[in-house]
Order: structure tokens, then sequence, then C-alpha cells
């Protein structure tokens, strides 16, 4: 079972000789370890050219604390799908706030915990989605269309019969937010060595599915194995800000995945703000590095995210793009097969008589019983319910949320080898300089022992040196 890297508490100057000629002695402390930011050049080759201004990021999950410091210059007013009312401007998830987390991953400012989004200028519309019923979905699919949203990000899922079922009722909204030019992203799902069941929304025609991989470049072991997954993004040894402002160092699931991937359409839209929806995809779909097995494989599909090839825009128009193939075919059959829109199959007379046969009501009926009962058994997989608690995998007591942001708990730390490079400088650069203490909330219930306890002290340590770089780990040819 591979690891996943983790900060650990180190002196800046040990920090520096480890990383050699890109950090000096006198550099400011990196105060989280957030390694995506060296795999993917964030702050070298990203930041330079875009950094999300002027993005929507509508983020449908348990609402965004927007009054932690550095979320509340990026939050919007958004909703709450539960009472019809409200702003999403509240986390109400019980544990310690997977939304806020979510929405740090894309968009914190940094400047109070020291903890940066990818995408530290766009906007956040907070969604407030208590379940992921098809109504509940669609609904917050058309509110962050109609409010402004570039990008909708689902870190959330429910079980389906198979990966070509989508509730009718999603599809549509899901054909209007192509129709108004936004993406789609969501994760794929967190029972890969397990059910592997196939889940919704990531599992529907339209909606650029992400799997998680780890600080190696290699396939998370619970990212899932679907033939569904299009690309993949960091999603183990993945932190966040909690919704009392803690700094989480660790955690693991295709939620973080699916956020740092909304991130980086934001980036893409960012830079290129006339470009279309269905552009970016095929973008991102066609710039991913590929870490697995060759060509496309059910775990990371295409290959890990890269952002700095996505951004050089120079993908041929005809290139593929399967996330809008599925959804130009599933309009086309008026359905993504097994949702409400799927017409019975015709079935031929059996009987002799000029009456005919009754055999077509019947299969009728049965075909109508099979569907309302496959609905009715949705089973609703929070990616952030914790692995093998409660009933199963993905199960776990604390309502439809789960235990926590980042449901598998604390990772080993000091793992060898430096991060993987997903298309951007292979050095580590330090982070712009953080800014004062974390923001500490009064005490919201008992701490959550899966998670690794907050940083404190001003500032944050930095993390343990890396090490020499493993050739084993080299990426491959560009």
């Amino acid at each position: 079972m591979r690891r996943l890297i983790q900060s650990a508490a180190a002196t800046a100057t040990a920090a520096a000789l480890a990383l050699g000629p890109v950090a000096t002695a006198h550099a400011a402390p990196i105060p989280q370890n957030e390694w995506w930011f060296d795999s993917w050049g964030i702050k070298t080759d990203v930041w330079p050219q875009t950094k999300g201004a002027g993005v929507t990021v509508a983020v449908v999950d348990t609402g965004v604390n927007a009054s932690l410091p550095d979320l509340k210059p990026a939050v919007v007013s958004g909703t709450d799908l539960q009472s019809g009312g409200g702003d999403g401007r509240t986390d109400q998830d019980t544990d310690e706030g997977h939304g806020t987390a979510m929405a740090s991953l894309i968009a914190s400012r940094g400047t109070h915990s020291g903890f940066y989004g990818i995408a530290p200028e766009a906007k956040i519309l907070p969604i407030y989605s208590p379940g992921v019923s098809p109504p509940s979905l669609s609904k917050a699919i058309r509110f962050s269309v109609d409010h402004g949203a570039k990008v909708i990000n689902f870190s959330e899922g429910a079980s389906v019969v198979s990966a070509n079922n989508c509730p009718d009722e999603v599809l549509q909204a899901l054909k209007y937010a192509d129709s108004k030019n936004v993406v789609v992203v969501a994760s794929a799902g967190n029972s890969g060595d397990s059910t592997n069941n196939a889940e919704y929304p990531g599992s529907c025609p339209g909606v650029l599915a992400v799997g998680a991989v780890d600080h190696q470049g290699k396939p998370w072991e619970q990212t899932q194995r679907q033939d569904y997954v299009t690309v993949a993004a960091p999603g183990a040894g993945v932190g966040g800000i909690g919704k009392t402002g803690h700094v989480y160092n660790s955690g693991a699931g295709t939620s973080q995945a699916s956020a740092l991937t909304s991130g980086a359409v934001a980036l893409i839209r960012s830079k290129y703000p006339q470009m279309k929806a269905r552009r970016v995809v095929q973008l991102l779909t066609n710039t991913a590095k590929d870490f697995g097995a060759p060509g496309k494989d059910d775990q990371l599909g295409y290959g890990v995210v890269s952002i700095t090839r996505a951004l050089k825009n120079d993908v041929p128009q005809n290139a593929q793009n399967p996330v809008y193939a599925r959804l130009d075919k599933a309009a086309v059959k008026g359905s993504a097969g097994g949702g409400k829109g799927q017409a019975a199959p015709a079935t031929k007379s059996d009987g002799g008589d000029s009456g005919g046969s009754n055999a077509p009501l019947v299969i009728g009926g049965i075909v109508v019983v099979v569907v309302l009962i496959g609905v009715g058994i949705f089973v609703v997989m929070r990616r952030r319910k914790p692995s093998g608690a409660g009933g199963g995998p993905g199960g776990g007591p604390g309502g439809p949320y789960g235990s926590g942001p980042f449901p598998n708990g604390p990772q080993p730390m000091n793992q060898p080898g430096t991060p993987p490079s997903f298309g951007g400088h292979t050095g580590r650069q330090p982070l712009p300089p953080q800014g004062g203490q974390q923001f500490q909330a009064p005490p919201q219930g008992r701490p959550n022992p899966n998670l690794a306890p907050p940083q404190s002290g001003p500032g944050m340590a930095p993390p343990a040196p890396q090490g020499r770089p493993n050739p084993d780990l080299a990426p491959p040819p560009e």
C-alpha cells in the first residue's frame, strides 16, 4: 500500500539545504506542505500568467465559512438549498468543514494562515446542498449557472446502478450548463479498492470526473476504477482549512482532487476569458501527463492534470473531447441510459390471436418497476465519509457529511522522494510570505481523531527535507 507525504516540522535552514539553490537560508518558511504547488509549478510557471481573477467557482457542498480571513475576500453570496434561503456563507458540516476545505484549496488568499489556494484571485459561490438527490444536484447546477459561475465543483457523489446511469433531471441540468458555457467538475469516488461503485454526478455525461494521485504521481489506492474517470489530480496527502480556521496537514480523497481541478479550470478561464467550456476541458484532457499504464486507464483517465501544458493552448481543435462526446450522444438519445427519459424496449407480439399479446404491457411494467427501484436505492456515498467506518466503505456516523473534510485520517510523514512534475517547474519554490497567525474560532465540538492536529503558533513550520530525487519517479518525457 502506497503511503502519502505529509508536512512535518523542520528548520528553514535544513529545508533550504535539502532543496538546493531554488531556496535560500533566508527564504520565508513554507507554512504548509502543499506539494502540488511544486508539481504544478504554481508559483514559478502558473501565477505569472494567471491567478484566477474574474472567474467564479461554485462549490456545491456543506457551505463555506466566509468569516475566515483567508476566504472572506473570495466568498460571494450563494444559497442554502435546504432552507430555500440563506447565502451558503456558513459551513453546516457537523465536523471540521468539508465545504470550507474545498474552497480553501481553490481560492484561499493565504494572507492569514499561509495556506494558499491555487487560484487565489478567483471567487467562490457557496451552495449548501444537504444531499446528493437528483433534485438537489439539478437545482445546484442551475443556480450556479444563473449566478455567474464559470466552474461548478462537486466534491461529492452517490452510487448508481451503472456508470452509464445518470438521473434525467441531472442530465437536463448538465445540458443547461453546457448551453451556458459552464464547466462541471466532480470527484470520481473513494471506494475503488472495495465496492468501486459508479457514482454520479461524476459518472454523468458532460462532467469532468477526477481521480486522485499521491505525491509520487501514483494512483491513490482508494480512487475509483471506472471508465468515466477522465483525468486525475493531487488528492492524497492534501489538507486544507477547516471551518474554524485550523489548517490541517493531511487528508486523502477524490474530493480534494476535484477541488484542485476546479481551481485549474479557473486559472485557464481567467487567462482566456473568451474560451468556451468545451475547449477548456479539451485542453485539460489532451495535455494530461500519463503517470499510469500507457494510454487511458480507469484510475487516472488520460493522466494527471498539467496546468502549464493546458495554458499553452496548443491542442488541435479537433482533438478528442470525451466528456462532451458523451453529452452529445446522450442528447441525441434523449437519455443518459437508465434515466426517466429512456423509452421501454419495443416488444414483438408473441400471440396468434387478433388481439395481440399483453407482453409489451408486462415488460413495460417490469421496466418501470426496475427503474423505480434503481432510483430508490441510490446510496449516498459522500467523498467526505470515512472509509470503512460504520456500515462499510464510505459509511460512518455524522449524518450525510460523514466525519469531516479529511475522512481518511492523517498520513505517515517523511516519505522518500520528491514530488513529480505535472508539467511545471521541477524545483521547489517558497510560497509568498504568509501573514499573521491562524484564525482561531471558538471550539466546535470534540476534535476528530482521524485528523492531524492543526498547526499552532505564529506561522507554521516548514516541511521536512524531501531528500535527493528518486530516479524511479522521474516524469515521462514531454
